[in-house]
């Protein structure tokens, strides 16, 4: 778990700033949970191991708890609690504290923050498109282009129709997401003793691996009748993707199944061009949820985009910028005869909208100018006897080097 210090807290806010400046701006309205759940929530949703991924408590009351590990939940309970007087669909969004009981590796830690977009009662794929774009505005906000991550897509639905028509079982679906989604994560000798374990024949294993070669959209429906639901549902997810203008950053990718067994339909996840880290966001549709949590059906969308990864990326590229949102001005004083209207400056200039950093005691031109360029202040204005004397100060770009003045009352 993480300590923020001033600089960190500058490249954690802007992150904040380009999730909500994006979700506001695509409609989603603001929601929040309590940081602790009912662990029985938690089990509906991921089944009983749960318990080894989190942590779990029970209260003086002998409640058992937990601290969330992510808000999909929570935002489930409480849309079930007032399914009968919401207009939907709802567009929703929050910025939640998480926590996970889990090995520590590069890209992840037992405690993060983390975008959650959802939309809920939305069948069209255009939900789907809607939350794609709304993390990709925020990446763009962040300073992250095109080339500098994609966003692989695949469905359940699909690959669960493609293993139909290479003769796998219905039954043997969902342990074949789940091994298909540790692929790249471990060795095919690994991925192979995992779908033998499931119940695999050596037959299904070979045509599964078969299926893991198709590259592109048109490869998969190649595969299928025109008129497979599944696969129409795809293509209009990228057909609507092209309106958004999103093609460029958008990549099929039949293994990306998420392994959450939630998922029903189309799932998406974004890596850095060279997949060399954990995701950078992740989500999908999951149309059974509510009902799992006590509500009535209802088709659903989210994401989750972590800050993590994202700062880890931002790092490497050099595009961390923690000077950014600094205080304005920094604001000094030589002598105590000019406290006062240093005092009274601050508040004039804090009254039209700047952040004024003062001074708490008078300080000599050189400490105070060297003091205010190591924390990377913008502009520092600095007021003597002299300044008293002409009625104004001067206030210097510390970039620019260029001042200006402006009057003092007295």
């Amino acid at each position: 778990m993480r300590d923020f210090y001033p600089e960190d807290m500058v490249v954690r806010n802007r992150i904040f700033d380009s999730w909500r400046v994006a979700a506001e701006r695509h409609g989603f309205r603001a929601y929040d949970a309590p940081v602790v759940e009912h662990l029985d929530l938690l089990k509906r949703k991921s089944g009983e191991e749960i318990i080894n991924q989190i942590y779990a408590f029970k209260d003086k009351s002998g409640r058992e708890l937990a601290l969330r590990p992510e808000m999909t939940p929570s935002l489930a309970r409480m849309i079930a609690a007032r399914q009968g007087s919401l207009t939907f669909p709802v567009k929703w969004y929050t910025i939640a504290q998480c926590f996970r009981y889990e090995r520590m590796t590069r890209g992840r830690k037992r405690e993060h923050y983390q975008l959650n977009l959802d939309i809920v009662g939305e069948a069209s794929v255009t939900a789907e498109v809607e939350i794609i774009a709304t993390a990709v505005l925020s990446l763009s906000l962040l300073g992250l282009h095109a080339d500098d991550y994609n966003v692989f897509f695949s469905s359940r639905t699909l690959l669960g129709d493609l293993l139909v028509s290479l003769d796998v079982p219905p039954n043997l679906h969902e342990a074949t997401f789940l091994a298909l989604d540790k692929r790249g994560k471990i060795s095919e000798d690994e991925l192979l003793a995992m779908l033998r374990d499931a119940g695999h024949t050596r037959q299904h294993c070979d045509a599964i691996f078969r299926l893991m070669d198709v590259d592109t959209l048109d490869q998969a429906a190649a595969l299928l009748p025109d008129d497979t639901p599944s696969l129409n549902e795809v293509q209009a997810f990228s057909a609507a993707a092209e309106h958004y203008e999103l093609s460029d950053i958008l990549r099929f990718d039949i293994s990306v199944v998420r392994g959450l067994t939630y998922y029903t339909g189309i799932v998406f996840e974004a890596y850095d061009p060279g997949k060399s880290s954990r995701a950078i966001l992740g989500g999908g549709r999951y149309d059974d949820l509510l009902q799992n949590v006590g509500g009535k059906p209802q088709t659903g969308v989210g994401l989750g985009f972590g800050d993590v990864v994202v700062t880890d990326l931002l790092r490497e590229l050099g595009r961390e910028d923690k000077k950014a949102g600094l205080n304005d001005v920094a604001l000094g004083y030589m002598e105590v005869a000019q406290r006062n209207l240093a005092m009274r400056l601050a508040c004039k200039l804090r009254s039209q909208g700047a952040n004024v950093d003062l001074a708490l005691s008078t300080e000599k031109a050189r400490q105070f100018f060297s003091r205010v360029a190591k924390q990377n202040y913008a502009k520092a204005a600095y007021l003597g006897p002299d300044d008293v004397t002409r009625g104004s100060v001067r206030i210097k770009d510390l970039q620019s080097r260029e001042e200006s003045e402006i009057p003092i009352s007295s």
